[in-house]
């Protein structure tokens, strides 16, 4: 609950992009920065934590519960100082780098609390990471707010809430390592060591599809119920509020996604159960232009049956490095990963807007499809190498 109500902070800028654009006479382009310096923040602060092993020496509780109380404050700084785009960027950033300390944070508690069943409860975490994230388009579509300044006060509530959550009751389980020492090259294992590369590679790939996937899909869902007869639902509720309503539900069915792909992994393995998400969903990205001026029913469906997919195996690869690397430096471990997720994000999210701009929508998100291909690769390498057997107690 405390990862959901915190994460919740992610997409709130990009939640009033519509609002903001016209507010502050914003090109496409410009209006990504809005999750994109979010993203830099965060790769920021992600690899100050890992060359400080700040995960791993610091009690994680504390971390996180600062950490979200820090990104609120950033978040809510934005409509209460009256703050234009470039101070507004600014703020993004600081939310950022804060939510560094919540998300793999987050991980490693919940991690110390499973063992047998650590892809169910790693699901369950980004699952409240994914409803999270969402949030925000269902505060907007069913708050009933016209302005977009209480949206932010609203999400920044929530991860206020989330923080004294994690600090009364984010003690670390029974499976925790003892502190370790200090190392801040131990952030290099990730790249030295094959199998983690591998588990890495698939994460890259994955990565390269996810976070695009949730700022640009309701842009796209805007532009294909504004092709819907008049007499459409889509039309008559209004095209904003509907393509925000449907983004939060396409968005928040990778939770449903990530818990049943985590009790799946648990049972069948990571790597094939990572490769069947990452074919579905690149699938997903090949076909949902090309159905832009078909009914809004299939073009809803399809993002419904996306999101579902797009994160379902994002947990996995986390809970395959918290196996393959050493347990006192797992913190560092996943902090690291994340963070050359994240930044990998960037370019993804900023290529959407200019394949739109030559080929359109028709064809801009099959660009994703490149991602779950290479992570598909790389998750049946690892699924070869002796490494798997350390996956899953043993079943890849």
């Amino acid at each position: 609950m405390a990862e959901l109500l915190a994460m919740s902070l992610w997409f709130s800028a990009t939640a009033v992009t519509p609002a903001l654009v016209e507010e502050w006479q914003l090109s496409t382009g410009a209006a990504a920065w809005l999750t994109m310096t979010v993203q830099l923040g965060f790769v920021a602060g992600a690899l100050i934590s890992a060359f400080l092993n700040l995960a791993d020496i610091w009690e994680p509780r504390k971390v996180f519960a600062i950490s979200a109380l820090v990104g609120a404050g950033f978040n809510a700084a934005i409509p209460l100082a009256a703050a234009g785009f470039p101070t507004a960027l600014v703020f993004r950033f600081c939310t950022g780098m804060a939510l560094a300390g919540v998300y793999p944070v987050g991980m490693k508690i919940m991690a110390t609390w499973t063992r047998e069943d650590r892809g169910l409860g790693l699901g369950l975490l980004v699952g409240a990471l994914t409803v999270g994230s969402a949030s925000p388009h269902l505060v907007r579509s069913f708050g009933g707010f016209a302005a977009w300044e209480p949206v932010l006060y609203v999400v920044s509530g929530l991860a206020v809430a989330g923080g004294v959550l994690v600090w009364l009751f984010g003690q670390l389980g029974p499976y925790r390592a003892p502190a370790p020492r200090f190392r801040w090259s131990y952030m290099a294992r990730s790249l030295r060591q094959r199998s983690l590369r591998l588990a890495n590679l698939g994460y890259l790939g994955h990565m390269w599809e996810l976070y695009a996937m949730w700022t640009w899909i309701p842009l796209f869902l805007v532009a294909a119920y504004s092709t819907a007869p008049e007499t459409s639902v889509f039309r008559t509720t209004g095209i904003e509020r509907s393509a925000a309503a449907v983004a939060f539900l396409a968005i928040a069915a990778g939770g449903v996604g990530s818990l049943l792909a985590g009790r799946l992994a648990d049972k069948w393995g990571r790597t094939r159960t990572t490769i069947l998400s990452m074919i579905t969903s690149g699938t997903c990205a090949l076909l949902i232009g090309l159905a832009i001026d078909g009914h809004p029913y299939i073009v809803s469906g399809l993002a419904l049956v996306w999101g579902f997919a797009v994160v379902a195996d994002s947990a996995q690869f986390s809970s395959a490095v918290s196996e393959l690397g050493e347990q006192e430096y797992m913190g560092t471990l996943l902090t690291t990963q994340t963070a050359m997720g994240f930044l990998l994000t960037i370019v993804s999210i900023r290529l959407i807007p200019i394949a739109v701009d030559f080929v359109g929508w028709r064809w801009a998100f099959a660009t994703l499809a490149i991602g779950p291909a290479l992570g598909s690769w790389a998750m049946w390498r690892l699924l070869r190498s002796p490494e798997a057997a350390r996956l899953a107690s043993g079943r890849g």
